[in-house]
């Protein structure tokens, strides 16, 4: 559908707009070349033969080129191309026959030669790659073309032996400009032949610059309800299109697309809208939107005129007020007609509101821009003021939350006024010796990118702060204050004044003191104040929010120099939101130890399809995946006919595409259909044709019932010969007036779920039919041993080029005996990506964007070709690149700033080995995944020589051989399971490793040094590593009827802790305290009373500042925590009762020192199991034991308890019983003496109290038998072997 709607716009782009654009015929003329002495110009020259006019390309003479003088520090060459051309490339060449050259520069562009805006290439780079010697010419291509008149080279680095040198050429071509000028109450309206105007299709393209960052660009509205309106808001472009949607004319909320940023930068803009029925896509500059538009309607329709630069009528219906449009149009195309040459032709269609003029005006205001965040000023003196008093006013924009504005000593001394900004607001303080200090606050949320304007006020004994004509805020003064000396904007030299708060980075503009407007050119030239690290007439803002470079939906955020992604809500963690947090499937939630229950699965991992809510049933031999949908139980069916069908859609808990993953990566998928029928057939007509059917996953009809091959009109007792009546190959074509079924299993995958129901024949007389249609049930996850053994070096598997631009994944399992080789590699013109075992020892993953080989090695301690299977994920974005080896620590590596974004490749992606066919790897490779997709190895090496299918050995099936975390290792003549990275223990790491506790009773492991659970570091001065995104995975088990109880402790070097309790009305509460400034988060995840004797199952995984928590088989509850912040130092984990509690809040404190009495089981912290660790490293320092310690059975002690109960309850109730029934004896003999009369109504009496009394003995029976039922469940579940008795050993230390 997206191919086939580009197509269509691309089609209808083609017609209606092929007068809009320049022509791009051809574009690439050399513009300089032509150009007089006077087109070239420059900050400075060394001398006259070294002036900007002799750098032209390839010129010899004089000097044989431009440089400036050594002194220059903002040196810059400018080329004015005498009017606005279009630009697609750029040369330079070195000065000629000497050592002088430039090796890299900006490029920045400007209308009028006064403001300037520099260029980026596509992936946000600034940078220009120069010369290497001097002769040599460097042309570099433009990614997006220029439209401009004067460009500006700007050198930043140069030869380190000689000093810069520069010949230029710019090529491209001539550009046709039609432009209009409009003041804020002016417009354009172009007004149809015809009462309105309906169109299936439109485009509309225009160009537009602006200082103001609001004002409407074009409106048109019909009276069915129709509109659209493009409009600037807030510096973005927003589009409201809306198609014959009621419900949207009566609202009084308008919802636009919204695209671009910082569109009130005095530059121009390129706004393009392509619409075909009811799909959009809208551009802005390079950045597209595609939507799909409100309403029903396929057409746009407008009554009498369409509107540009405003709404000339706000007080019309249907409208909204919005401000016009202030500053200037070019080429501006409706559906091919060229609105402004029809304007200045004065052609009758167009009429002009107010003042419109045909030239664009240069624009006033002049900007500077704070370039460092640590020494950034402009230092001005103080403009005479005859009061002695003082005005400041200025505009300024930034994304940064904190910074200094401005600073100012006063007299009479010593005293100081700074104003800055401090997270997010403006802070006014007033520092007077002597005196405590004043602050007020301003405005909020000022680094949101907009202009602020800020005015600061000294008079009457008062210091006025407002901004942006908001209410002002008041600091009084004890006396009259002056300003002394200079005003320090944006920041302060340290040899002036000592100020801890970050300088201002952003743009400030119109700079007046004491109502003196300051000339920057002055300042620029040195005639006027100081200044350091400033650029002058540009506000080089960037940002870095656009595009959004978060994926899956989360939020971006930024700073002057980098951005952050919240990945709150979107089911993704990492820098970019990347990865997936849930598991890809039911089985692999089995091989991580987790047992049946609700569960988010991920079916394409960091894939765009999203997390979804399943049952998973977790037996011994299979893992069923359960996807319920809206209708599981029985319908029954009456009066249905072919030509009014009973009709019933089924929706499932996902989405299409979801089903579709989850089905093609399961080994198989069946749903069961029955239908119970009396009279209702479902095939049995003259012509064959069926009377009920189905439709699958794609919406296609369906007639065979049961497990038959798809397309054979018959049902299962067909397949199995046992129809009741053998003419037919349906029990319920016999059409027998008694009730028969149809029960068959639906098994062939590419047809499933069944997404609707069809029954046609119950309208006869005593014709019936209920129906039934099961849960889709899948079982098996075929990628996760799907895998390939390459058994010549030279040998590879090939698939299409990776889609890894902007952010990849790789993911796999390996197992060999060679000492090196290539996993994995892809190549493009210069970028790569490579992933290989470089040594016995060491998994490498390497990858260059464009900004130089980056390299991120992992080592293990022990031989990684081992013949045993070992776990690779490698990941890269566009802000970091991570390496993950098995549970070896996670490395790191930072992306550099303002670097290259995106890796290119073009070839092949190679597995097993290189396109060179060396260093080829030799092996098994399984469950490899790129992006969240499933590589089909065993079927590619199908058709490869030197390459099998499959892996040998018993560790290489999928038949699950360890659980709970437990890694098979092959033997030469079988396996063992290696436990020791699983909270359980036994042959298998099966058998739950439990101790009995009692009130001084715990258990504490000390970690090894104090670490942060995911942190790395490297000395490698060539790399930044960062420490990783804070996680914790915990899992226990535990029986107790204690409360309050104290379960697990984590606790830190830092007073930082996690601990789990049981309150005192026996609810679970855990307990996250990561920043010790602030109070803990407490959650109590259910309110029911978990010190019950039974035995319960907690589970808690924490990324970032989600927390994840499931009791029991329950539902995964997610809660969101105050801070993200890891754990710093971790010191020790202790179970039972703590003994040093300082940091602790006070209700965890009283559980502390109650302890715990009961059972503890499975207990896993991350990757470290410190209950079976404290019962097999007896003596180990790492394990300190108090009070005494029982090894026990946590499953048993709770079938045991749970009979003690039932006991107890068994015999509260025979005594109740017998009460009542001695009560109720009394009565009744009470009333037979005293009334003999109403002897009839006492046995009346007598006979019904008998009969509740044998109601309640019913119904106790019951509930006994349930609960004996239910316990019996959990042992079922739980594998337990032994009572307590029989495992009881004890020490006391």
């Amino acid at each position: 559908m997206d191919v086939l709607f580009a197509a269509v716009l691309l089609c209808a782009a083609s017609v209606l707009g092929g007068a809009a654009a320049a022509s791009h015929y051809n574009c690439n003329g050399p513009l300089a070349s032509a150009l007089p002495h006077s087109s070239f110009q420059s900050s400075s020259q060394s001398s006259a033969s070294h002036s900007a006019f002799y750098a032209k390309l390839s010129r010899r003479d004089e000097a044989g080129g431009w440089s400036p003088m050594v002194t220059d520090q903002d040196p810059w060459l400018q080329v004015d191309l005498r009017e606005q051309m279009e630009v697609t490339s750029v040369a330079t060449q070195g000065r000629y026959d000497s050592s002088d050259w430039v090796s890299s520069y900006l490029l920045l562009y400007s209308d009028t030669g006064h403001i300037w805006k520099q260029y980026r290439h596509e992936d946000g780079l600034e940078r220009f790659d120069g010369n290497a010697n001097s002769e040599t010419v460097v042309q570099n291509k433009l990614s997006h073309p220029l439209k401009t008149r004067f460009l500006r080279f700007v050198p930043l680095d140069w030869n380190p032996s000689g000093w810069m040198g520069l010949r230029v050429e710019v090529f491209g071509c001539s550009y046709k400009s039609y432009v209009a000028d409009f003041d804020g109450r002016s417009s354009l309206l172009y007004r149809f032949n015809q009462k309105s105007m309906s169109t299936v299709k439109d485009v509309i393209s225009l160009r537009f610059k602006s200082h103001q960052a609001e004002g409407v660009l074009l409106h048109g509205e019909g009276q069915r309800g129709d509109y659209i309106t493009l409009e600037l808001h807030h510096g973005r472009l927003d589009l409201y299109l809306n198609l014959d949607d009621s419900r949207s004319r009566f609202s009084s909320r308008r919802v636009p697309v919204t695209v671009g940023s910082l569109l009130d930068d005095q530059h121009w803009h390129s706004a393009h809208i392509e619409r075909f029925n009811r799909q959009v896509n809208l551009t802005v500059d390079s950045h597209t939107q595609h939507f799909q538009t409100s309403g029903e309607g396929q057409s746009l329709e407008v009554d009498y005129e369409l509107s540009f630069g405003g709404i000339p009528l706000p007080g019309k219906p249907g409208t909204f007020l919005r401000k016009n449009f202030h500053g200037c149009i070019e080429n501006l195309y409706y559906n091919g007609i060229n609105i402004i040459d029809l304007a200045k032709r004065r052609k009758p269609q167009i009429h002009s509101v107010g003042n419109v003029t045909f030239s664009c005006s240069p624009p006033q205001l002049v900007a500077c821009t704070f370039l460092s965040s640590s020494s950034s000023f402009l230092s001005l003196p103080s403009a005479a003021s005859p009061t002695g008093e003082f005005t400041v006013r200025f505009q300024f924009r930034t994304w940064n939350p904190d910074g200094l504005l401005l600073s100012v000593q006063l007299n009479p001394s010593p005293q100081k006024v700074e104003l800055q900004i401090s997270n997010c607001w403006l802070h006014l303080t007033l520092h007077s010796l002597g005196r405590q200090r004043s602050d007020v606050s301003a405005g909020r949320r000022v680094n949101d990118g907009l202009w602020h304007t800020v005015s600061l006020t000294s008079r009457n004994l008062q210091i006025t702060l407002s901004v942006d004509g908001e209410p002002s805020s008041n600091i009084e003064l004890w006396e009259l204050v002056e300003s002394r000396d200079n005003f320090y904007f944006g920041g302060c030299p340290p040899t002036e004044c000592h100020i801890q708060a970050p300088a201002f980075q952003g743009c400030m503009q119109l700079i007046s003191i004491n109502d003196h407007l300051v000339n920057l050119s002055h300042v620029q030239q040195g005639l006027l104040g100081n200044y350091n690290e400033l650029q002058f007439d540009t506000c080089n803002m960037k940002d870095r929010c656009l595009p959004n470079l978060c994926e899956h939906g989360a939020r971006c955020s930024q700073t002057w120099s980098f951005f952050s992604c919240d990945c709150s809500g979107t089911g993704y963690s990492g820098a970019t939101c990347h990865n997936s947090i849930y598991e890809s499937s039911c089985e692999t939630y089995k091989l991580s130890g987790s047992s049946s229950g609700f569960y988010f699965i991920d079916p394409d991992g960091s894939g765009p399809l999203g997390p979804t809510q399943v049952y998973c049933n977790i037996t011994e031999k299979k893992v069923w995946t359960v996807l319920p949908h809206n209708n599981t139980t029985p319908v029954k069916v009456q009066n249905s006919s072919p030509q009014k069908p009973h009709i019933m859609k089924f929706s499932y808990n996902a989405s299409a595409d979801q089903l579709r993953a989850i089905v093609s990566r399961s080994e198989q998928c069946q749903q069961e259909v029955v239908y119970n029928c009396r009279k209702s057939r479902l095939f049995n007509t003259k012509d064959g044709s069926p009377l009920s059917w189905w439709l699958d996953r794609d919406g296609d009809k369906r007639s065979y019932w049961g497990g038959f091959l798809p397309g054979v009109q018959q049902c299962s007792c067909s397949l199995e010969e046992n129809c009741m009546d053998m003419n037919y190959f349906c029990n319920c074509d016999s059409d027998i007036d008694t009730w028969t079924n149809d029960t068959g299993i639906l098994s062939y995958k590419d047809h499933l779920p069944v997404s609707q129901i069809v029954i046609g024949d119950t309208n006869r007389t005593g014709s019936q039919a209920v129906y039934h249609v099961g849960s889709l049930r899948c079982y098996g996850d075929k990628s996760i041993w799907n895998a390939a053994s390459f058994y010549q070096e030279s040998s590879y598997l090939y698939f299409p080029t990776l889609q890894a631009e902007l952010a990849s994944d790789i993911a796999f399992y390996f197992k060999t005996s060679s000492p090196s080789g290539v996993f994995l590699e892809n190549q493009g013109l210069k970028d790569f990506i490579r992933v290989e075992l470089s040594s016995p020892t060491v998994v490498t993953f390497s990858f260059d964007v464009g900004n130089g080989p980056a390299v991120l090695s992992v080592k293990s301690h022990l031989p990684l070709n081992d013949r045993q299977w070992h776990y690779v994920r490698a990941e890269r974005n566009v802000k970091e690149a991570s390496l993950q080896v098995d549970q070896l620590p996670l490395r790191l590596l930072e992306a550099p700033a303002d670097g290259h974004l995106r890796l290119r490749l073009s070839s092949q992606l190679f597995v097993g080995g290189t396109a060179s066919q060396q260093r080829g790897f030799l092996g098994c490779i399984r469950s490899l995944m790129v992006n969240g997709l499933t590589f089909d190895l065993e079927e590619r090496a199908k058709l490869t020589p030197g390459v099998s299918s499959g892996c040998p050995g018993y560790c290489s099936g999928s038949s699950n051989l360890c659980h709970n975390r437990g890694r098979c290792i092959e033997k030469s003549n079988g396996y063992i399971c290696d436990c020791s990275q699983s909270a359980y223990g036994g042959a298998t790491c099966n058998q739950e490793v439990s101790v009995s506790f009692d009130r001084e009773s715990s258990v504490t492991y000390t970690f090894q040094e104090p670490f942060s659970v995911m942190q790395n570091r490297t000395s490698q001065a060539t790399s930044a590593f960062t420490e990783s995104r804070a996680r914790e995975d915990v899992a226990f088990s535990f029986v107790t009827s204690q409360r309050p109880a104290m379960l697990l402790t984590v606790s830190t070097f830092s007073q930082q802790y996690i601990t789990t309790i049981l309150a005192r009305n026996g609810s679970l509460q855990i307990w996250y305290h990561l920043q010790t400034d602030r109070s803990p988060d407490v959650f109590s995840p259910v309110p029911k009373n978990l010190a019950d004797g039974r035995l319960h199952r907690i589970r808690i995984h924490r990324v970032g500042r989600n927390l994840y928590v499931q009791i029991d088989q329950d539902i995964h509850r997610k809660y969101t925590l105050s801070s993200d912040a890891e754990l710093i130092l971790i010191r020790s984990l202790t179970l039972g009762k703590v003994i040093r509690m300082e940091s602790f809040d006070e209700e965890v404190v009283k559980a502390a020192s109650k302890g715990f009495v009961g059972c503890l089981s499975s207990v896993q912290f991350n990757h470290v199991a410190p209950l079976k660790a404290a019962l097999t490293n007896r003596g180990s320092s790492l394990i300190t034991i108090r009070g005494p310690l029982v090894q026990s059975n946590c499953g048993a002690l709770a079938e045991s308890t749970s009979h003690i109960l039932q006991d107890q309850a068994a015999n509260e109730d025979k005594e109740q019983r017998d009460s009542n029934a001695q009560k109720d004896l009394a009565v009744i003999a009470g009333v037979v003496t005293a009334v003999v009369f109403i002897a009839v109504c006492a046995l009346a009496v007598i006979s019904r109290l008998l009969y509740q009394q044998r109601r309640a003995k019913r119904s106790s029976s019951i509930k006994e038998e349930h609960r004996h039922s239910t316990y019996t469940d959990y042992r079922t579940e739980l594998h337990l072997h032994n009572s307590v008795r029989d495992n009881v050993k004890e020490y006391y230390i």
